[in-house]
């Protein structure tokens, strides 16, 4: 496939921030993909959740299964688009390699701890609080231990762009004066990331709002009847039993939630298309100056900000769920206190970061099934029997 003028070239790519040899037979892309595929953060994706934990059930999405969903349908919507396919796919695969035990929870009660520790630490390193997307970007640039040259996985700059999704204007000037113009400079300029990275945000929310749904309904949270009052579940549910007029249960919920995600799949393409043929972009930086170009028409907004809504009310503040996110919150400032308690406990944690960060980087790096038995080793409390 020829890619497109507003698509990343990786042999156009503004590189990496250790220079190294191109690879004979891959392109700095695919490169990029299969060091995160191999990476250590990767692999604990397997054992970190989403919205149910690890112990409540096999079936259920872990952080793993999503980033290869969000992969899946972003390299769909970039081979139309005639995107940079390898790069989408390194962006997805790493979108969340920095995300806590326990999902948005477990982020939560680490910002916590760790914005409450840093006033007694002034000293405090280049970030404030914990954000899971730069807790990705650190994963890739420092955290991960496996070439002897350099930290991290040293990605290219359009790959790491892509992982930074968002970042508080705090952070932004910190790791601006790190690295000046580098991948923090449009949260402090103004201006978007790459097409391709812009691809790979919105098929993140396309994903998730998909297997909430279907997760919602495996645990019994959320019904088909529920699912009524989302227009644009209703119309896809509806549409299917047109084709298939004795569909029930899981089939119909499966075929509905095939047809939502087609739909939202076609209708990013189409208004993208359309936002690109009236902008007539030629070069990967003219996208950056431009302002977002990647979404959803008018409409599909409104329907999916209305699906958002019900999953927020009626299953992420579901009080069953509430219950586990609460315990789970607890168990992550139980480590958090132990570990900035006993520091002599982080053998394999760089001792050049301040205690705070050290601390940070090591709970968030665990899984749940780690956490949860860690927790029980240092406080032989059982949170989740």
């Amino acid at each position: 496939m020829t890619l497109a003028t507003y698509a990343c070239d990786p042999t156009r790519s503004r590189g990496r921030r250790v220079v190294e040899p191109e690879a004979p037979t891959r392109t700095a892309f695919q490169r990029d993909r299969d060091r995160v595929i191999h990476s250590t953060a990767f692999r604990r994706l397997v054992y970190k959740t989403q919205v149910f934990l690890n112990h409540e059930g096999d079936l259920f999405r872990t952080r793993l299964t999503h980033s290869l969903e969000v992969a899946q349908l972003a390299r769909s919507m970039a081979r139309t688009l005639r995107l940079n396919e390898d790069l989408v796919e390194a962006i997805a695969l790493a979108h969340d390699l920095g995300h806590t035990p326990f999902g948005h929870a477990g982020q939560d009660a680490l910002n916590e701890c760790v914005r409450s520790a840093s006033r007694t630490e002034p000293d405090m390193e280049e970030v404030q609080g914990f954000e899971h997307n730069l807790q990705s970007l650190r994963v890739v640039d420092a955290l991960e231990e496996r070439y002897p040259a350099f930290d991290g996985l040293n990605l290219c700059f359009e790959t790491r762009e892509g992982i930074l999704k968002h970042c508080s204007l705090v952070n932004a000037r910190r790791l601006e004066a790190r690295e000046p113009g580098g991948v923090a400079h449009r949260f402090l300029a103004g201006g978007s990331p790459s097409l391709e990275a812009q691809l790979c945000n919105l098929a993140d929310e396309i994903a998730y709002n998909a297997h909430d749904i279907d997760d919602g309904v495996r645990s019994g949270l959320i019904t088909l009847d529920q699912l009524d009052e989302v227009p644009l579940f209703r119309y896809h549910k509806e549409q299917a039993l047109v084709a298939h007029a004795r569909l029930t249960g899981r089939r119909l919920l499966f075929e509905a939630i095939r047809l939502m995600l087609s739909a939202q799949v076609y209708d990013v393409i189409d208004h993208t298309r359309a936002c690109l043929d009236e902008l007539d972009l030629q070069h990967p930086d003219e996208v950056r100056s431009t302002g977002s170009v990647v979404g959803f028409s008018a409409e599909m907004t409104r329907n999916s900000q209305v699906l958002k809504q019900f999953l927020r009310r009626e299953l992420y503040r579901h009080p069953q769920v509430q219950e586990t996110t609460d315990r789970a919150r607890q168990v992550v400032k139980d480590l958090f206190d132990h570990y900035q308690q006993h520091p002599q406990e982080l053998t394999d944690v760089g001792q050049e970061r301040s205690l705070t960060r050290r601390v940070a980087d090591y709970v968030a790096g665990m899984t749940d099934r780690f956490a949860l038995k860690d927790h029980v080793r240092i406080t032989g409390q059982v949170l989740f029997p």
